[in-house]
């Protein structure tokens, strides 16, 4: 039985395409923020595809499934930060549950592999099945089980020359590119498939030639000046009783002396911790500082409504609310606020929580039973400007945040609080994501957090301006305002789902005209 098992690993241990394989998906982490080497895609993707270039739909699912592994096991290990400081599971456990999640996550891309082998016959027929493949299951992965977006493809060219391509074809129209190029140039190196690779460049050189001739959102002459507050409260003490006046004061003092020469001030997710029935003395008295300085504020804060029992994850602004205004008009439950739609599993809401709770403090955290809002909300007004909002996990939700957006959104603003997950490549990806949103809609980003990625970041000029991590600071910046609205944000997605209709029509019809070839060549003979 020992020796029986010996074999096994020995025979695993010579498995180069395993091996190999792994790599590739290890690779992967390095394409992305805070690391940028973007060419790593194209190569990993290639790689992958060589691993699954087997006769067997076993290997196939063997190696697409350790690709797949390797790169959620390195891309998302920041998770495992906030698992081991805050979860209360030994670890062990905690190792175990991240293995669980990152082979769920890649069941996905395992899948798109498999589909790719098993249905065609022809080395240009996988690619546009693979293609396709990832196209319904990188789909998959962002909706089932409330959906987990993070680490597609496509964030990795956010800082490359591909990504004036995004306002077109958005994040995920990115994330089949760098598939459909690194599936080319595996075959391009291994069977000079030269007419595909041609094909490819084609495509490309086209979306950059409709991207040259549309009229893209340019800037309307328009300045505002925001102050981006991060009080880089300690998680452990976020909501402790004891510390919630000293937080609500700490983020007071540190706008107060900033007050008379800003547009907008902007504070984090939940930076008041009180509900905000009770905060409402805090909030009346900064709602009329706000507007006897001219300007308006917005933050982040839990509300409880007692008469529902309900809790949101909010955002309200206080202050000036249309440019005219000469006092502040902050009242409990004025509409003009946003309450957080999509919302994060186990953090915000426990599923079958009378199971679950029980067993680890992880199941059990601080305001993790939120109610979802609409998933359509009206923008928040602040001063006059019309501000699209997202709060922390939301931003990785392209769909959601388009659909939210209108000609009239000024600004695309997104709070969160990233002290979960410490010193970790987490937060920059994060940033990243956050970035991709505002390339795809054209509109600039204000992102502020508790203890960073706090930064601004303009989508034309590709300028961003940020704050030190794990410091309580400022930051003034002077934010250009654009006009304008891009083919990803009239369409979205409909357009690449129609081209994934004909990539899978074709190879439907050139399997069938193969079959009736093959059925007319044996009632021949």
């Amino acid at each position: 039985m020992l020796s029986k098992k010996l074999n096994k690993l020995i025979t695993l241990c010579k498995d180069l395409r395993a091996w190999l394989a792994l790599f590739a998906g290890l690779s992967l982490t390095f394409a992305y923020a805070p690391f940028n080497l973007w060419p790593l895609v194209f190569i990993a993707i290639a790689l992958a595809c060589y691993c699954t270039d087997v006769k067997s739909t076993k290997q196939v699912a063997k190696y697409g499934f350790i690709f797949s592994f390797g790169w959620f096991a390195a891309g998302i290990s920041w998770v495992h930060v906030s698992i081991a400081q805050f979860g209360g599971l030994p670890l062990p456990a905690s190792i175990l549950l991240m293995a669980f999640l990152c082979g769920y996550l890649a069941l996905y891309p395992t899948l798109a592999f498999i589909c790719a082998h098993k249905y065609s016959q022809t080395p240009w027929q996988r690619v546009f099945l693979l293609i396709s493949g990832f196209a319904i299951f990188e789909f998959l992965r962002g909706k089932l089980l409330t959906g987990f977006p993070w680490l597609s493809f496509g964030y990795t060219l956010t800082d490359s020359p591909f990504s004036v391509l995004a306002p077109i074809i958005g994040e995920m129209g990115l994330t089949l590119l760098c598939v459909m190029l690194g599936a080319c140039l595996y075959l391009l190196i291994t069977a000079r498939q030269y007419v595909l690779s041609i094909g490819a460049t084609t495509a490309i050189a086209l979306l950059f030639l409709i991207n040259h001739f549309i009229q893209s959102p340019t800037y309307n002459n328009k300045v505002i000046s925001t102050l981006l507050v991060q009080g880089n409260i300690q998680q452990s003490l976020r909501w402790e009783p004891e510390q919630f006046w000293p937080t609500m004061s700490k983020y007071r003092d540190m706008t107060r002396r900033h007050w008379q020469d800003v547009d907008l001030v902007v504070w984090p997710e939940a930076a008041i911790p009180e509900i905000e029935d009770i905060a409402y003395p805090f909030l009346e008295g900064l709602d009329k500082a706000a507007a006897f300085n001219n300007t308006a504020v917005i933050t982040g804060i839990p509300d409880y409504q007692f008469n529902s029992k309900t809790v949101y994850n909010s955002l309200i602004v206080l202050g000036k609310q249309q440019a005219h205004d000469t006092e502040g008009h902050y009242q409990y439950l004025h509409r003009n606020r946003y309450q957080k739609h999509q919302l994060l599993p186990i953090g915000e809401f426990v599923p079958f929580e009378n199971i679950l709770r029980p067993i680890a403090p992880l199941f059990n955290l601080a305001m993790s039973s939120f109610n979802r809002g609409e998933r359509v909300q009206t923008n928040l007004v602040a001063n006059g400007l019309h501000i699209l909002p997202a709060i922390c996990y939301e931003i990785a939700f392209s769909e959601l945040v388009r659909d939210n957006f209108t000609g009239e959104s000024d600004l695309l603003f997104t709070v969160s609080n990233d002290a979960w997950f410490g010193d970790s490549h987490g937060p920059h990806q994060h940033m990243q994501i956050a970035r991709m949103r505002a390339l795809e809609l054209q509109r600039p980003l204000i992102r502020v957090t508790n203890n960073g990625i706090t930064g601004v970041f303009d989508p034309i000029s590709k300028q961003q301006t940020v704050l030190s991590q794990f410091t309580a600071d400022t930051l003034k910046v002077d934010v250009k305002l654009l006009q304008g609205t891009t083919l990803f944000s009239q369409y979205g997605q409909k357009p690449m789902w129609w081209t994934i209709a004909g990539l899978i029509l074709c190879v439907l019809i050139s399997r069938t005209k193969e079959k009736m070839s093959k059925s007319l060549e044996r009632n021949f003979l």
